[in-house]
């Protein structure tokens, strides 16, 4: 066993090798592996002190660095947390570590006690910055809890919403940054509530853990026709979104906040986990499968920076951005392939009829061809009663209230 301090790459790297390897063993206390792991960790811990001076890290994340390094997974926790709920309640941040599991994991992982007791980071909020959220809104949906009674939300509102936010580490400064993304021409545009439907839809889904991991590269165009013919059943709206789970994908529905003019975004909710979120703000099938594919399309196209996300008011259809025409353009060739429109009488004759046809031979629901007449001629009084209208919010238990378009 080495005791002598590390001061080169090469024994750094042969330290925390054997680190791992110990690690792995899980030795009892007292026992000679058990001591060497410990005396390793330290030197590992005094090493990247002195070469790696950063401020300390916030512990849930200072955990997570550790298990990269170490390629540990969440079971290999276990040892130092005492059970696998507790380790993905203390990795999601629902618990916090009690003494025993700090002592625990500094000394078998080698991080230093200091960076995990410490306090999480809250967002910085400032006093006039959070008096523009809508507290009221958000604590009437539950965003902070049920129970929460009105009369207490004054003076408690500013530290609810820097636990709420703590969630999505950007503070609120940063997140309006990314209005390039956020598809909309309301002038009364309000970036606050947006930032807030953001941190629901991501706690939402961290909460839902999916089974399989997203695969890079899953998205394209024979993927999208496989989403887009579940149309054909009465629910394939849920199918839909359990299809795109099982796929690594989330799809969380969620009502939108007022004047946030949202019908659908494109977001991560982690590095490796993307996120579909859906307003139903028009309870139509013809808008859920355009919203649903055209923030598919941002997944496949435009989401390669795990930082990025978009948001899309839908019915703004002109003077859109390249990235927004090319998803809109991807949407509609899922939906309707443009070889299959060319070639189909509904473009001449506009009768339920010839909706019906063209949709049974591309195996989609007839709502989704008529939502597409109805773009292509730019006339949107004619197959309105074939637009599946009033039927997509019942299917979400989920939906949270409201009904329709209501800023």
């Amino acid at each position: 066993m080495t005791t002598k301090v590390l001061k080169t790459p090469s024994e750094y790297e042969a330290a925390l090798r054997e680190v791992q390897r110990l690690a792995a063993l899980d030795p009892a206390a007292g026992t000679r592996e058990a001591d060497e792991l410990e005396v390793l960790a330290l030197l590992v811990s005094d090493y990247e002190a002195k070469h790696f001076p950063i401020d300390d890290p916030d512990p849930v994340d200072a955990i997570r660095f550790r298990m990269e390094q170490m390629g540990l997974a969440q079971q290999d926790l276990v040892p130092y947390i005492g059970s696998k709920s507790k380790v993905s309640e203390v990795l999601s941040r629902k618990r916090r570590l009690s003494l025993p599991m700090v002592r625990a994991l500094s000394e078998g992982l080698g991080i230093p006690a200091r960076v995990l007791v410490q306090e999480p980071p809250k967002p910085d909020v400032s006093d006039a910055e959070w008096r523009r959220f809508p507290i009221r809104e958000m604590a009437a949906r539950g965003y902070f809890g049920m129970g929460l009674k009105s009369s207490s939300l004054k003076a408690s509102a500013p530290t609810l919403l820097a636990d709420f936010l703590a969630v999505d580490s950007r503070p609120a400064h940063a997140f309006r940054k990314q209005s390039q993304h956020v598809r909309t021409n309301h002038a009364s545009f309000d970036s606050y509530a947006l930032h807030a439907w953001t941190v629901r839809i991501i706690r939402l889904a961290k909460a839902h853990k999916l089974k399989t991991a997203y695969r890079p590269g899953l998205i394209d165009a024979a993927f999208m026709q496989q989403v887009a013919r579940l149309s054909w059943s009465s629910q394939g709206p849920t199918l839909a979104k359990e299809f795109l789970e099982q796929h690594g994908i989330s799809v969380v529905v969620e009502r939108h906040l007022p004047k946030t003019y949202l019908d659908g975004a494109a977001l991560w909710a982690d590095k490796d986990h993307p996120v579909i979120g859906m307003t139903l703000r028009y309870d139509r099938l013809d808008n859920f499968w355009f919203c649903l594919m055209h923030e598919l399309a941002h997944l496949q196209l435009h989401l390669a920076d795990a930082a990025a996300a978009y948001y899309d008011d839908l019915a703004k259809l002109e003077d859109v951005d390249d990235r927004e025409a090319e998803a809109d353009a991807t949407a509609r060739e899922a939906l309707v392939p443009h070889s299959a429109w060319e070639a189909s009488a509904v473009r001449h004759v506009r009768s339920p009829d010839a909706v019906k046809l063209l949709a049974k031979q591309l195996h989609v629901h007839s709502a989704v061809v008529a939502g597409r007449v109805r773009f292509e001629s730019k006339d949107y009084t004619v197959l309105g009663s074939m637009l599946g209208s009033g039927t997509v919010q019942q299917l979400f238990p989920e939906y949270r209230g409201g009904v329709g378009e209501q800023e």
